[in-house]
């Protein structure tokens, strides 16, 4: 056996309450002047972790939106040159860790994330921009924050619908790792692990969202998911579900749970090793429709089109999956991928 694998270079910190933790981080890093960023609605938490930073933190920018328009990135590196940052704190979702990459990404500032979702952004050197109805996306070690502070007592408050949905995206992450071209044993063991933490963790969230346990479990998951997107190339999956953000605006994490169901069945009779992997994670032997059952008897939306996407889009999606080549077990030809769309749209998996 022969594999190449690269660890990122990251600090992490994890545990309940380790946000009080966040004023030795910056110390650690040398940062006296941090840009706090998040979306409208963390905003309350944004100012309460720029009060745990005191002087260190010196704005704040509770701007982020989902897909990261390129509009706000760039107001949002305004901001940082206005302060005079020499840092930034993202702290929230993938939204708001996108935004702190986008800065790093033409500035160099250092960022510490502080995730309150499982979306696992935070762990890669991925970033992406959308503009013009369409969402761009690259690797950059410079946007891999330096820090990350993991706490779940941060997730508590995260509703269940918007917890099961972002735990099948992490989980989403972990299923292309396992057949990624360069996948590697310490990849997908960090990718099995994952998988094997949510799916327990998720059903006891949705049973008692203040499950500090669960959702402590489940942060470790998404971590493990994480570090598999930031280490290995992404395949069908993530191009559709950029396509449908970039060019739709569907939300991120719905999108990743739909889909996901019909990818696998389309991509595992061509990865048997994965298959396997994930069977053992999910304790099934029908993997696409356990994750299409589980995530619906959760509370997640069934078909794309609750998402608000119809049969008149399949085209656009169809001819911007096959404008770039991009890694995959199976070959996707224009009808097979039609097909596959045409299921997630009406959730026959369900």
């Amino acid at each position: 056996m022969t594999f190449t694998y690269e660890a990122l270079p990251m600090r992490v910190v994890f545990g309940p309450g380790s946000l009080r933790q966040l004023p030795e981080e910056a110390d650690r890093l040398g940062l006296r002047r941090l840009l706090a960023l998040s979306t409208p609605g963390q905003r309350s938490l944004a100012e309460h972790a720029g009060a745990l930073l005191g002087d260190a933190c010196v704005g704040l920018f509770p701007e982020a939106r989902m897909h990261v328009p390129v509009h706000v990135a760039d107001a949002a590196r305004a901001a940082a040159r206005e302060a005079g940052a020499d840092g930034c704190l993202a702290i929230g979702g993938g939204s708001t860790i996108g935004l702190g990459k986008a800065i790093a990404l033409t500035s160099g500032l250092p960022v510490i994330s502080v995730p309150t979702t499982y979306a696992g952004s935070e762990m890669t050197t991925v970033w992406g921009l959308t503009e013009s109805g369409r969402k761009q996306t690259g690797r950059d070690r410079a946007v891999l924050p330096r820090s990350v502070v993991y706490d779940p007592e941060l997730t508590v408050g995260l509703p269940v619908d918007v917890s099961v949905t972002s735990g099948f995206n992490a989980i989403a992450h972990a299923v292309e790792a396992l057949y990624a071209p360069d996948a590697s044993p310490i990849v997908s063991l960090m990718a099995e692990e994952g998988m094997r933490s949510l799916a327990a963790a998720l059903p006891a969230i949705a049973a008692d969202p203040g499950h500090v346990a669960a959702r402590t479990d489940a942060l470790r998951g998404a971590w493990l998911c994480g570090a598999c997107l930031g280490a290995t190339t992404m395949s069908l999956h993530h191009k559709l579900c950029h396509i449908l953000g970039g060019t739709f605006d569907l939300p991120h994490a719905a999108t990743h749970t739909v889909l996901l169901p019909y990818v696998t069945a389309f991509n595992l009779p061509a990865a048997p090793a994965a298959e396997q992997a994930l069977r053992r994670a999910l304790a099934t032997d029908d993997v696409p429709k356990h994750l299409a059952h589980t995530s619906a008897e959760l509370g997640a939306p069934r078909s794309l089109a609750e998402l608000g996407l119809t049969e008149r889009d399949l085209d656009e999606i169809t001819a911007q999956a096959q404008a770039q080549p991009y890694a995959n077990p199976r070959s996707v030809t224009a009808q097979a991928l039609r097909s596959l769309l045409t299921q997630a749209l009406k959730g026959t998996l369900v």
